[in-house]
C-alpha cells in the first residue's frame, strides 16, 4: 500500500461520488469527445469557408433549446441524488424527469436532423456536416445510454447508484456545453 492509497486500489477516484469505474469511463469519454472537438477546430481552421457556410445552415435556437433541456436535466439528476436517502420515490421521480428530459433532447435533435436531411445535408455533404453528424450523433448516443443508466440507477435506488448515474449524466451535459458553442456559435 502506498501513501494516499486507501486499500481499495482506486486511490484518488475513491474520493469522487459514485462508483470509481464510472469515473474511468467518464475520463475516457471526455478524451474521445475532446479529440473530436480538437479535430473539428483544426478542420475549421483549414476550411473556414466550408465551416462558415455549414454553421449558417444550423438552427441556433434548436441547439440553444437542447442546451436548456440538458442543463435542466442535470438539475433533475442532482435532485435525485439529494433525495436518495430521504425519499426513494422522490429520487426515482427526479431520475425519471432527467431521463424524460433526455428524450426531449433526442426529439429536438431528431427534428434538427430531419430538417438537415430534407435540405440535402448529410454525412457526406462536406467536412463540416461529416463532423457535425458524427459529433452530435455520438453525443446523442450518449444521451440514450445516459437515459438507460438513469433508469437502471432509479430502479436500483441507492445513494451510490444515483451518484454514479448522475456523474455520467453530468458528463453528457458537460460535453454538450462544449459541443454547442464550438459547433453552433463560434465563427
Amino acid at each position: 500500500m502506498t501513501a494516499g492509497d486507501d486499500g481499495d486500489g482506486w486511490s484518488a477516484l475513491s474520493a469522487l461520488p459514485g462508483n470509481p469505474i464510472m469515473w474511468v469511463l467518464i475520463i475516457s469519454e471526455l478524451v474521445v469527445f475532446g479529440s473530436f472537438l480538437i479535430g473539428f477546430a483544426v478542420m475549421r481552421l483549414l476550411h473556414p469557408a466550408v465551416f462558415h457556410a455549414g454553421q449558417a445552415m444550423l438552427d441556433v435556437r434548436l441547439g440553444g433549446l437542447n442546451t436548456l433541456i440538458l442543463v435542466t436535466s442535470g438539475f433533475f439528476a442532482a435532485k435525485a441524488v439529494e433525495a436518495a436517502e430521504a425519499d426513494r420515490l422522490r429520487a426515482r421521480l427526479w431520475c425519471a424527469a432527467a431521463a424524460a428530459s433526455g428524450a426531449g433532447f433526442l426529439a429536438v435533435k431528431s427534428i434538427e436532423y430531419a430538417d438537415k436531411f430534407a435540405h440535402g445535408y448529410g454525412l457526406e455533404t462536406d467536412a463540416f456536416f461529416t463532423l457535425f453528424f458524427l459529433i452530435t450523433g455520438f453525443h446523442a448516443a450518449h444521451v440514450l445510454m445516459g437515459m438507460a443508466v438513469l433508469g437502471l440507477v432509479g430502479w436500483h435506488c441507492s445513494r451510490e447508484n444515483l451518484e454514479t448515474g448522475a456523474a455520467f449524466w453530468h458528463m453528457v451535459d458537460l460535453v454538450w456545453l462544449l459541443v454547442f458553442p464550438l459547433i453552433y456559435l463560434v465563427r
